[in-house]
């Protein structure tokens, strides 16, 4: 399997990235195989889903970006578990933290935003975790798009755990408005969930139109990715895009 391009700015200003989303269960498995998986994907940014959300879950968060060579960008608690790590490649120019309706019984939901620099390219970034509810999920994927379009930059990305399959409605929905980068570029393993059996993909990478997608998938081929780290590390496998954004 040929490489994901590594990280480049090109000579017109436009920045080849590495994108990945990692949905961590809170960082409940081991934590050393986490971060070895992050750090050999090489990221310059990184999506999060269950970030640690309870007691001293700032510091659990600062210690898995410093292990990945990474700082954090915003997210954790505050989003109920969404967040975005950056490595010193990105300018962060805004975050907000969303918290989405709740719904009475159900886990409430949250996006973790920014927009940042990279080289001479401008980017919105979003992560999420979506409902286990059909419906509900549903509705959290307009939400994401009109928070997507709400950040007012020409191109953006998101990603996360949607708790769906491509077939779905909610995954559709997103597919129909962005670009589903595996869809657009495969690359490495396709299915996300579980690492023991991987038998569906329900994490994914989106960006809007204007990004070009040069490979995506789970980076099970990726140098210093081992088969055992990825069991080891969380219950679902993480997904990596390389993408070029143009100059802003």
């Amino acid at each position: 399997m040929p490489l994901l391009p590594n990280s480049r700015t090109e000579p017109d200003g436009s920045a080849v990235i590495r994108v990945l989303s990692y949905n961590i269960r809170s960082m409940r498995d081991d934590t050393d195989a986490l971060a070895r998986v992050i750090r050999a994907c090489e990221p310059d940014l990184v999506l999060i889903q269950e970030a640690p959300r309870f007691f001293r879950w700032r510091k659990k968060l600062a210690r898995l970006a410093l292990a990945s060579d990474l700082v954090i960008v915003t997210g954790g608690a505050t989003t109920t578990g969404p967040a975005i790590l950056s490595s010193l490649r990105a300018s962060v120019e805004r975050t907000e933290d969303i918290l989405l309706p709740p719904t009475p019984g159900l886990h409430r939901r949250g996006f973790a935003t920014a927009v940042v620099r990279i080289a001479g390219a401008r980017l919105g970034v979003l992560s999420c975790h979506l409902s286990l509810q059909k419906d509900e999920r549903y509705e959290q994927s307009g939400m994401l798009l009109d928070r997507l379009a709400g950040l007012e930059v020409e191109h953006a990305i998101a990603g996360g755990d949607l708790n769906e399959r491509p077939d779905g409605p909610a995954f559709r929905r997103l597919a129909e408005g962005l670009t589903d980068c595996r869809a657009a570029a495969p690359w490495g393993g396709e299915h996300t969930w579980t690492p023991g059996d991987p038998y569906q993909r329900i994490d994914a990478i989106f960006a809007t139109k204007g990004i070009e997608v040069l490979g995506c998938g789970v980076p099970t081929g990726q140098p210093g990715v081992s088969e055992a780290d990825l069991r080891a590390a969380t219950d679902h496998l993480p997904v990596l895009a390389a993408l070029r954004v143009p100059p802003s």
